[in-house]
């Protein structure tokens, strides 16, 4: 993904050598994710908005599952399901997350292989659903968003919260490559490869490189539209949200970010910014 935060950059992995012997989903989790700070974030918000604790959470385009595990460890009344397509990956998930959890939290965690449109029932009314990563950039036109919003909606408690990021500035239109050094001996490549200004379509890829031997190329790809917050903000009214509100990420006086992400109303005409969402029921 594009550069998110400060702090993902400190992860710890052990030694990645090469394409033969590397993982790409524990690459991919050493350089993009960092579910301590996203729950971190997602909670104390949750509390925040509604006056009581997040116990009930759905990860939506879940992967491996990484965010939801972090959930079940924080509390011992934590329950959380993960929504996938992908069997594999899925079961990358079951095998190297899950399996880390105790037996006791291994039992407050299903990861699905389900569709996301799809009606979760009156008895899985969750406290708090994300989508991350602008996992829901899948959905090219305004009905199809519309409509994985509204689905969202269903699926939440009378006072939940859905939670997603987003990303955007000039920059995400240009065709590019960002390159980054992460722990573990390899590098991680953000390719930008190709924008279509009148549709809307981004195409990514993700690549790795590493200090001897070939490049893992195109490790993970996305066909993506490109949405805008204000976009985001119509559909999500339009679908049946009360209030939507933005986070921005604060910066320290040499003008980085701080990792600390705080409502805003206006932001700053970025090159580049990430930024989260929540959207009340």
């Amino acid at each position: 993904m594009p550069t998110r935060r400060t702090r993902r950059t400190t992860s710890s992995a052990k030694p990645l050598l090469t394409a033969r012997t590397a993982d790409k989903h524990r690459l991919y989790q050493v350089a993009v994710q960092h579910p301590p700070a996203e729950i971190d974030f997602v909670t104390h918000w949750f509390q925040k908005l509604t006056g009581r604790h997040a116990r009930r959470l759905c990860e939506d385009f879940c992967g491996t599952g990484h965010t939801a595990c972090e959930f079940v460890r924080r509390h011992k009344d934590n329950v959380a399901e993960g929504l996938d397509l992908h069997s594999p990956t899925l079961a990358w998930g079951r095998r190297h997350n899950l399996a880390k959890l105790t037996p006791e939290q291994q039992q407050r965690i299903a990861l699905l292989q389900r569709n996301v449109l799809h009606p979760r029932g009156a008895d899985k009314a969750f406290d708090v659903i994300l989508a991350m990563n602008f996992s829901y950039w899948i959905f090219k036109t305004r009905d199809a968003l519309r409509a994985y919003f509204a689905a969202v909606r269903a699926a939440l408690a009378r006072d939940g919260v859905f939670f997603l990021d987003t990303w955007g500035g000039w920059e995400c239109m240009k065709e590019m490559k960002d390159r980054r050094r992460c722990a573990g001996g390899f590098t991680y490549i953000w390719d930008q490869h190709r924008y279509d200004p009148l549709t809307g379509d981004l195409t990514c890829h993700i690549h790795f490189e590493f200090k001897r031997g070939p490049a893992m190329k195109r490790a993970f790809t996305y066909h993506w539209r490109l949405w805008t917050v204000p976009e985001l903000k119509e559909l999500l009214a339009e679908a049946g949200f009360r209030r939507t509100t933005v986070y921005w990420e604060t910066e320290n006086a040499h003008g980085n970010g701080t990792g600390v992400f705080l409502p805003r109303k206006h932001g700053l005409a970025d090159a580049s910014f990430v930024a989260y969402l929540s959207a009340e029921k």
